[in-house]
């Protein structure tokens, strides 16, 4: 296997592009700890894994273990690649092994949630493959036929399914699935960092109900979470399942040597916005990239955040290959949600016995699939947090034994973005920080009113249950009885309505939605939330799904509908829109010693999709900008707000005429770091900023959540506010712009134009808010 040296020779090409290269950090080896196995695993279990290659355990891994057979919740919060799986399998298959004495030889079974069908697939291929004695492990998910959903009621033991079908089918049918949830003695919850924001408050909630029913049913299961690294993994899990649990986090598997390398592309002058620079697109690095590793023998892969994007760098290398080598075009291939399952399949095995060297994936390989062997990993653009960019990243560095194997490589390319800018130019913010804490709020009244419902449907609501939904569920219970959907009786409160309640509530979206429709067949392709149809499906964006890429020929909203034609174009397309405020109740405030004031609250938002932007796909280049006619849409959410007295403005030295391009460059600056403190896109958030608010009556910036209620991301952000708008100006102080750059104070959803912006005036107010704050000195 290649050294790391040799690998980031290739990366910075042979010193042709070492003038990208911001920052190399070295990453020493770690040694392996192991455990003895615990007494209470199953004689059978222990031989399979044994038989396996795993004649002892790692720390961690007998540690879950025994939490486990304690019967304590439990969360394991270690490394990509560190065996999280054994930790929960071995105390749910011994439980599963000890119920075949019951005379149907089902006296345990498991329920395992996995995010994605991918995940689901390959545990339960790693199940099969331990050819366990009675183990009858089966996949409950959308594609499962009614022939299955039979056979899974009446014979498996250990079920795979997700979020949905238990939302949408076994909960609101639990007395058909009595059987099983009867004897349920685990509750596995696999990548569970993946639950955040308003999907996980969604899914907080589904698993209230599901540990609801299967106390009623006189189970009392051990609930185990399998997570990457996160902040405070016992207290985001006991938020997540809504009780206490023990957290595992000292990793004992072992990691060879790495090296990891942080990226700016080069500015290239006047494709931006108003003539502003604009970096050389993600997707052109990355390929060039992967096309030398791919030459050097070296077995890679090239995350990026889109379908398309993950097809253009697959297409754009193998061009690049055919110049050098023509045999090398076939070891390159795309992988990406939309594939069917044995597309997939090939894909992984030819990714692991080498016969495939690169592959240009979206997040689909990051959530636990089994890839092994690979000795570099190239990031496009930052994945949403630390958790991720640490999951991709150790996708490299493995053989696929029980010890480490050849170094690694791993390299982040920065987007034009301001969090990208800031990260490459302060290392520490990567290397030396903690990770973020997973961010979703199950109190959340939106989200929690049709959970509500859904449980009074499937049991009647008793005061403890309505406890366990959190401190303000019983006011919303009340409300939910003044409005007829509830009725009170000496049992509880019962559903009163014909319809299905969980039909209400759709965990994946925060509002009606719209159908896809394919113009020249009338296929329907899909749905997409009502809200993001403004953005995503307006007429003329180019919309992907599953793989494929369509063009909207028109938006019908009263007909909650979208015509679209399949189409291949080589832009992308972003939406602007304009944004209304009005504060609608505040919670708190707090005096900055600066005479800054911070609030956070409740607002209302009316926001309006006016235009739209259509970008080379590979050089990012501005082609053009089209108007739009969308109604406006108003949203009620909770923000974080700071109001800026005339005597700050005079201190930063801003006249009059310069405080709207001063806090308006500063919102968007703001809005594009959050996601460094929140687990959240900046396309979950939203912003206002103003030279004088109507009900403020100062300069005023606010930064929103965009969703109904709010998701937690602006009150997360609130609560680390000097440390968020530290990080914002020396982002703003990093860009090697002039006036103003997308890499710094320009935003993809500005529905102004851009326009004012000012960027060395929000640098003077952003340092000028901040003085009189003990803040540690800035992460090199």
């Amino acid at each position: 296997m290649p050294t790391a040296d040799a690998l980031l020779d290739v990366i910075g090409g042979f010193g042709a592009r070492e003038d990208r290269i911001r920052h190399i950090r070295r990453l020493p080896a770690r040694a392996a700890r192991t455990a003895p196995w615990p007494a209470e695993v199953h004689p059978e279990v222990r031989r399979v894994f044994e038989e396996a290659g795993m004649p002892q355990l790692w720390s961690h891994q007998a540690q879950a273990a025994g939490h486990a057979f304690g019967g304590r919740h439990t969360v394991i919060a270690t490394g990509t690649a560190s065996g999280k799986s054994a930790g929960f399998l071995l105390p749910s298959l011994s439980s599963i092994m000890r119920g075949l004495d019951a005379p149907d030889g089902r006296g345990a079974t498991v329920l395992y949630l996995a995010p994605t069908k991918a995940l689901a697939a390959d545990q339960l291929s790693a199940l099969e493959g331990l050819r366990l004695r009675g183990l009858r492990a089966a996949r409950l998910d959308g594609d499962a036929s009614q022939e299955d959903r039979e056979w899974i009621r009446k014979h498996a033991n250990y079920v795979l399914t997700n979020p949905d079908i238990l939302h949408s089918s076994v909960l609101p049918g639990h007395a058909r699935w009595s059987a099983l949830l009867r004897r349920c003695t685990h509750v596995i919850v696999d990548e569970c960092h993946h639950y955040r924001g308003m999907f996980g408050s969604h899914v907080a909630l589904v698993l209230r109900r599901l540990l609801r029913l299967l106390g009623h049913y006189g189970a009392t299961p051990v609930v185990l979470g399998a997570s990457a690294t996160i902040a405070e993994p016992a207290e985001s899990f006991s938020r997540l399942i809504g009780a206490d649990c023990e957290a595992v986090t000292e990793d004992g598997s072992p990691r060879p040597a790495g090296a990891f390398v942080l990226w700016e592309p080069p500015q290239l002058p006047g494709l931006g916005e108003h003539g502003a620079p604009a970096r050389r697109g993600v997707i052109g690095e990355a390929a060039s990239a992967l096309t030398d590793l791919i030459c050097a023998g070296a077995r890679s892969i090239a995350f990026v955040r889109s379908r398309g994007g993950a097809e253009a760098i697959a297409d754009m290398t193998r061009r690049l290959l055919a110049d050098v080598d023509a045999d090398l075009t076939p070891r390159v291939a795309a992988y990406r949600g939309g594939y069917l399952p044995e597309e997939r399949r090939l894909v992984e095995e030819a990714l692991r016995s080498g016969r495939l060297l690169g592959v240009a994936s979206t997040n689909a390989l990051e959530l636990g699939i089994d890839i092994s062997g690979l000795d570099t990993v190239i990031i496009g653009g930052w994945p949403g947090t630390r958790a991720s960019l640490w999951q991709q990243a150790g996708r490299a560095g493995r053989g696929g034994g029980r010890a480490a194997d050849g170094e690694w490589a791993a390299v982040l390319i920065a987007r034009d973005d301001p969090l990208d800018t800031y990260l490459v130019h302060h290392p520490g913010a990567i290397f030396d920080a903690p990770v973020e804490a997973c961010v979703f709020d199950p109190g959340n009244p939106h989200v929690q009113a049709g959970h509500l419902l859904a449980a009074a449907e499937e049991l009647p609501l008793t005061e403890e249950a309505i406890a366990s939904f959190g401190p303000h569920a019983r006011i919303l219970v009340d409300t939910l009885t003044e409005r007829g959907f509830l009725r009170r009786r000496p049992a509880g409160w019962f559903w009163t309505k014909r319809e299905r309640a969980s039909a209400l509530t759709s965990i994946r979206s925060s509002g009606g939605t719209i159908r896809l429709v394919e113009s020249d067949t009338g296929t329907l392709i899909g749905t997409v939330d009502e809200a993001a149809a403004h953005a995503q499906a307006h007429a003329g964006a180019v919309y992907v799904h599953q793989g494929r890429t369509y063009l909207v020929d028109e938006l019908d909203l009263d007909g909650k509908a979208a015509l679209l034609t399949r189409g291949y174009p080589d832009f992308t397309t972003q939406a602007r829109n304009v944004t209304d405020i009005r504060i609608a109740r505040t919670e708190w405030t707090r005096r900055w010693d600066s005479g800054v004031s911070l609030h956070f609250g409740a607002v209302e938002v009316s926001d309006q999709v006016v235009s739209f932007q259509r970008r080379q796909l590979v050089s990012n280049q501005l082609l053009s900008e089209e108007p739009l006619e969308l109604p406006a849409r108003e949203l009620l959410t909770r923000a974080v707000w700071w109001t800026l007295p005339e005597h700050v403005l005079e201190t930063a030295g801003i006249d009059a005429a310069d405080v709207p391009g001063a806090v308006h460059a500063a919102e968007h600056a703001a809005i594009g770091i959050l996601p460094l403190f929140a687990t959240c896109d900046r396309w979950d958030i939203g912003g206002v900023s103003t030279a004088r608010h109507a009900d403020t009556g100062q300069a005023t910036i606010f930064i929103y959540d965009g969703h109904p209620g709010g998701a937690g991301f602006a009150e997360h952000g609130a609560g680390h506010a000097p440390q968020w708008l530290q990080a914002t100006a020396e982002a703003i102080e990093a860009c090697e712009c002039v006036s103003g750059c997308p890499s710094c104070v320009q935003s993809p959803k500005c529905g102004n134009g851009n326009e004012p912006l000012d960027k060395d005036a929000a640098l003077a107010l952003l340092r000028t808010m901040l003085s009189g704050h003990r803040l540690p000195p800035p992460q090199q």
